[in-house]
């Protein structure tokens, strides 16, 4: 039986996450796991007048890309992907995974050969999505194996995705226009601010300098669920130690109690109880990815608990994300890196965030009026 929510998703991410307007070539990409998305998604783009494109991944070709493809192979930047990059007006990403653990066994140096050898089209994305030329959005299509990561059925887990979007709504879009009210008055505090400090009851405590930064207000339009304000740091600014209240997952690893020492910006020092190895294969992917792309404050508290992927977890209201690599150009940050991970720290018990030396957060709270709670 086909779930009525799923149109509603549709509804939302063509018509409001990427706009679509009359004449736009539009890319909708995922896989055969997503396809009543895929095919609602594609109708929608029809019905507003723009011409949809459908790209459909096999999963299991990723894995084998990684463990057979030659050096030469890894490193080749097919330009016909970059073509498409280049030409394509909005791209809606749908993520339905199969397997998450697809590439646990793959070797952690090609995994990041691999990502690396992604950044010259990584880089064109982020110029153009921060130009403004290139609208975009992700969202999650609820899988068994996602619910089997989140300890959930796949009935739950189907009802916990639709919810965090706000699909039970009358009107999801202007649930979202107020979730958006509150979190711009929120960017517009932090709008000329200089420090930023976190301070969490694991032993994270963390300074970096935003000052001149542009904080952005993610209210739907590029992830979907959403519910952050982000920036991106001055690189050589963050001093400190930052320790990640739940397991990092990257390319379906999972890093358990990952624990970084950043002096003037780089990180000088990694550990982890599980995933250490890894860790450090990512840190060392590339120049720019030991350095901070990205700082975030989650702002949606209708998602409460860990679910073992980033596009929610990252959002829990009363958390904090740090993306190590790659930083968003329109935040003024430039860091150049075919990695970006995202890892949380949860404030709700004992954390705090201060900015120029005034409490913002205690214990996952704001605490002035009229901002998301």
């Amino acid at each position: 039986m086909h779930d009525p929510r799923i149109d509603k998703l549709a509804d939302v991410l063509v018509n409001y996450s990427v706009g679509v307007r009359p004449g736009q070539l539009v890319r909708i990409s995922g896989s055969a796991n997503c396809l009543p998305l895929v095919e609602s998604v594609y109708e929608r783009v029809l019905r507003a007048g723009g011409h949809p494109m459908v790209r459909l991944a096999h999963e299991p070709l990723e894995e084998l890309f990684v463990k057979f493809a030659s050096d030469d192979q890894i490193d080749y930047v097919n330009p016909i992907q970059k073509h498409e990059v280049e030409t394509i007006d909005a791209t809606i990403g749908i993520w339905a995974e199969e397997n998450t653990k697809a590439l646990s066994n793959v070797d952690a140096k090609r995994l990041a050969r691999s990502q690396s050898a992604r950044k010259p089209v990584f880089e064109v994305f982020m110029k153009r999505a921060a130009e403004g030329a290139l609208k975009w959005v992700g969202t999650q299509y609820p899988t068994q194996a996602c619910a089997q990561d989140a300890e959930m059925s796949q009935r739950e887990y189907a009802d916990f995705v639709f919810g965090a979007g706000l699909l039970a709504e009358p009107d999801p879009v202007a649930a979202w226009k107020r979730l958006s009210e509150k979190q711009q008055r929120l960017v517009d505090y932090l709008t000329g601010k200089h420090e930023m400090r976190v301070v969490a009851s694991n032993g994270t405590d963390i300074r970096m300098n935003v000052s001149g930064r542009r904080w952005i207000n993610c209210d739907g339009h590029e992830n979907f669920p959403d519910g952050e304000v982000f920036t991106g740091p001055i690189l050589d600014s963050v001093n400190g130690r930052i320790r990640f209240s739940f397991p990092a997952v990257h390319l379906g690893r999972e890093v358990v109690d990952a624990e970084l020492v950043f002096r003037d910006g780089r990180v000088v020092d990694a550990r982890a109880s599980k995933g250490q190895d890894f860790l450090i294969e990512m840190l060392d992917m590339d120049a720019g990815s030991r350095l901070l792309g990205e700082c975030a404050i989650g702002t949606n508290y209708g998602i409460k608990r860990y679910t073992r992927n980033t596009l929610f977890d990252e959002k829990i209201g009363g958390t904090v994300h740090v993306a190590l690599g790659a930083g968003y150009p329109e935040t003024g940050n430039t860091n150049q890196s075919g990695l970006h991970w995202d890892m949380v720290v949860d404030l709700r018990p004992g954390g705090r965030i201060d900015i120029d030396g005034q409490t913002l957060s205690e214990n996952g709270r704001f605490l002035i009026n009229g901002f998301p709670e």
